[in-house]
C-alpha cells in the first residue's frame, strides 16, 4: 500500500493504519531498534511505541515522507530506552560504543537551551555531511543514524572493515573541526 493511503487511513482514524505501517516497514523499524538495544523484547516494544506514537500525533501531524518519519520516532524511542537501561545498568552493546565515539564531537547536557542549540547542531551536521563524499556519507549515516555495526556496513557496501573505521574516523575529525568552526563545540 502507498504511503499516502496509509497516511489516509491514520487520518481516517482507521486501525487498518497500524497494520499497513507494521506490514510494510515492521522490518525496516525492527532492525533500527535492534541495532540501539540489541534486545529483542526491547525493540519489538519500541517498535508498537512507535505505532502508538503515530497514532497520536497523525493527525494533525501529516509526515511528508513516511518511512524517515518512521524511523525518527523509532531511533529516538530506542535510543530513551537504551538511555534508561544504561542509567540503571552500565552495558556494552553497538550503541555504547557510537555514543563514545561521537563523544568528542558532540557535547552532553540538558536544557531548553541545549534542546535548541540541538537542533542547531543537527542542522550544522546535516550541512556539513551534504559536502562529504558520498561514500563517507553513507558510511557515517550508515553508523550513526542506523547504529550499523562497523562490520554490517563493510560487508554491505563490500569495503573492508578497516576501511570503514578509517572513514569513521577522518569524518568524525572533520565533523569535529566543522562544527568548532561554527561555533558549536
Amino acid at each position: 500500500m502507498e504511503d499516502e493511503l496509509i497516511i489516509g487511513l491514520y487520518f481516517s482514524r482507521s486501525e487498518a493504519a497500524i497494520t499497513e505501517t507494521e506490514k510494510k516497514y515492521g522490518g525496516y523499524l525492527l532492525k533500527i531498534a535492534m541495532n540501539i538495544l540489541q534486545s529483542r523484547e526491547d525493540s519489538e516494544e519500541c517498535v508498537s511505541d512507535t505505532y502508538l506514537k503515530v497514532w497520536n500525533v497523525i493527525p494533525p501531524e501529516r509526515p511528508l515522507k513516511f518511512l524517515p518519519f518512521l524511523g525518527k520516532i523509532t531511533r529516538n524511542l530506542s535510543i530513551d530506552r537504551y538511555d534508561k537501561g544504561k542509567a540503571k545498568k552500565r552495558g556494552g552493546g553497538e550503541a555504547a560504543l557510537i555514543f563514545d565515539e561521537l563523544e568528542d564531537c558532540i557535547r552532553a547536557g540538558s536544557n531548553i537551551e541545549k534542546e535548541y542549540e540541538d537542533g542547531l547542531v543537527a542542522e550544522s551536521i546535516s550541512d556539513f555531511l551534504r559536502n562529504q563524499k558520498e561514500e563517507n556519507r553513507i558510511v557515517f549515516v550508515r553508523r550513526y543514524w542506523y547504529a550499523d555495526s562497523v562490520f554490517s556496513i563493510s560487508e554491505r557496501y563490500g569495503m573492508s572493515e578497516s576501511k570503514v573505521k578509517t572513514i569513521l574516523f577522518r569524518t568524525r575529525n572533520k565533523l569535529k573541526i566543522h562544527l568548532e568552526k561554527e561555533g558549536m563545540m
